[in-house]
């Protein structure tokens, strides 16, 4: 499938400028919601002022969650919504969302229990033990709300004995481990990715374009312009839908609109190599307390480990990114549970941070502050044009919270229905094999077909699912008749897979394609060699001048070593000189460690 580019979208508010729905935000609540409308016939205009999931929705726990925590401020509502559609996309989206067993350590027996009566009646009160009494009602709790459309085995308990031997680098003054059963997302970029293109297959008068902003509104015009040309367009919608996330405040502020119901807090996570940890885990995470009463986590993510995270309150959304400070706490909290482990920051592969849009709160305690969505009304100053701004929500509940918003825009339109979203597969989730035999078989079919190596297909199935099929027949049949060729610097990616993703994947920056569309950076393999191997190509696709490739290889350096700390060690000291990247950074001292 060919998703339509920025040109089809400027092209199409020039010609058409009245349109149904205006969505500003192309995050996981925007990108959702456009498909759902989009699936419903109704046009939409979907823009983002950067790359699709740019923002929070690509610095995620990339967990799949019912939200245990949530138990113990007696969020039933959220914990039983969350479950449920936990449930659906796993099977919506399997080739993304995956089961994840998950181990909670316990160190007492009867610990926690009147802070935690304190927290679910509302009082305040900070629990730093949840003791095996509290820990086995609650996840009988979560298992009763998570019953519907059930798709993996219920918790059990292990004592100690038997929970050192499956993890002995966990703390042996443990009494015990409950296990339970969660999920992940391996893609996280993708699948937000996916949801656009699905609401643009859905509805050909619909339209989305990535570095697209909110400028101004005039009565009932609101002004839109392209910041890779500095175009101005001008559009009249019907309903305007603020998916901002943390900027929720600001694109009110264009509009027109002086509000306050965004207070952000910050998350960072690390992904490290410890390949003793990784082995020992064996595809389980560990959900954690800590001893300052906060949760984080450690599980294997690709061939490295994910650890999370932070909450912290920020004011500024714009240039956050994970501290050194950060990092101390992340690794340090890790040792209270493994006190055998030992990380190191040459160890660090990549660090990201993000800003959860939770909704304005005064609580001390910013987790403390709900994760559960809402939906505000404005209008268009001197207009009754709806403005609705959909604040908080979390990966899990994406779906529900599209669903809601979209009922709600439909009926404003004097629309029905037509089709619900509970039960409709996702991107590459589509046709899926339901089992081994029935995988084996595709990958067999898509292999015989394209005339090219089953491996070779299977690392594209799990890359794209059934989407594979497509990037398989692309790579097999090139115009010119050449065949396809491994990258040099990353053998693992292809000319023509990268070419594929060029040419269908709206990709606008050189780092759209390394950090979203592919997992090229996330996964530690970023290198000099390879941004310039990889830059060349997308400049022969995109039409890149040498200059504008030039500029493309340094904004991403930029975004690599001030985000992610990609490049060269990073200094205490700050401001701090920039690195040359080198490639003496995560691909080649990973390949020494190994």
């Amino acid at each position: 499938m060919t998703v339509r580019n920025r040109k089809f979208f400027l092209d199409r508010v020039k010609q058409h400028p009245k349109v149904s729905v205006l969505i500003v935000g192309g995050g996981i609540n925007g990108a959702g919601l456009f498909r759902d409308l989009c699936l419903q016939g109704v046009d939409c205009l979907l823009i983002d002022k950067e790359d699709f999931a740019s923002g929070a929705s690509s610095a995620p726990s990339r967990l799949i969650h019912g939200g245990v925590k949530y138990l113990e401020t007696g969020e039933f509502r959220l914990v039983a919504e969350s479950t449920l559609e936990r449930n659906l996309l796993l099977k919506n989206a399997p080739h993304y969302v995956l089961p994840l067993e998950t181990v909670l350590p316990i160190h007492s027996y009867f610990g926690g229990m009147i802070a935690s009566a304190r927290r679910f009646f509302g009082m305040k009160a900070r629990l730093t033990d949840r003791g095996a009494v509290i820990s086995k009602i609650g996840l009988a709790m979560y298992d009763f709300l998570g019953r519907h459309d059930r798709t993996m085995p219920r918790h059990h308990f292990a004592l100690r004995r038997q929970s050192l031997r499956s993890l002995p680098l966990l703390d042996p003054a443990i009494k015990a481990t409950a296990t339970y059963y969660d999920a992940r997302v391996t893609q996280a970029e993708r699948l937000n990715f996916e949801l656009v293109a699905d609401g643009l297959a859905a509805c050909e008068r619909a339209a989305a374009a990535n570095y697209v902003c909110v400028e101004r509104a005039e009565n009932d015009v609101v002004w839109l312009r392209d910041l890779v040309t500095q175009e101005r367009v001008a559009t009249k919608p019907d309903i305007v839908v603020n998916a901002g996330g943390a900027w929720i405040d600001r694109v009110n502020g264009a509009l027109g609109i002086e509000r306050r119901y965004i207070g952000a807090t910050k998350g960072s996570h690390l992904i490290v190599d410890h390949p003793e940890l990784h082995a020992q885990l064996r595809g389980r995470m560990v959900y954690y307390g800590s001893k300052d009463g906060r949760i984080s986590l450690v599980y294997p993510f690709m061939d490295k480990l994910l650890i999370g995270s932070t909450d912290i309150r920020i004011h500024d959304p714009d240039g956050v990114r994970c501290e050194d400070d950060e990092v101390a706490y992340m690794l340090g909290v890790l040792r209270e549970i493994f006190p055998r482990v030992d990380i190191e920051e040459s160890d660090i592969t990549f660090r990201y941070s993000g800003v959860r849009p939770l909704p304005w709160s005064d609580a001390a305690n910013p987790g403390d502050v709900s994760r559960d969505h809402v939906m505000h009304v404005d209008h268009l100053p001197g207009t009754q044009i709806p403005v609705l701004s959909l604040v908080g929500g979390k990966w899990t509940t994406f779906r529900g919270f599209a669903q809601s918003v979209a009922d709600d825009a439909l009926r404003r339109l004097g629309r029905p229905r037509r089709i619900s979203t509970r039960h409709e597969p996702i991107g590459g989730g589509r046709d899926y094999p339901r089992d081994a035999t029935e995988r084996n078989a595709w990958i067999a079919a898509i292999a015989r077909r394209n005339a090219i190596p089953a491996a070779r297909v299977e690392t594209l199935f799990v890359r794209y699912g059934t989407a594979a099929a497509a990037v398989a027949a692309f790579c097999a049949h090139a115009r010119d008749g050449s065949a396809d060729r491994s990258l040099t610097s990353e053998p693992g990616y292809t000319v023509r897979e990268i070419q594929y993703l060029c040419e269908h994947d709206m990709v606008t920056h050189l780092a759209d394609l390394l950090f979203r569309r592919t997992t090229i950076a996330i996964s530690g393999h970023l290198t000099r060699a390879l941004l310039l191997e990889v830059s060349a190509l997308a400049a022969q696709v995109l039409g890149w001048n040498a200059v504008r490739a030039r500029q493309e290889i340094e904004a991403t350096r930029e975004t690599a070593y001030e985000r992610h700390g990609i490049g060269a060690r990073r200094q205490s000291a700050s401001p701090c000189p920039k690195p040359a990247f080198d490639g003496e950074g995560l691909r080649e001292r990973h390949d020494r460690q190994r």
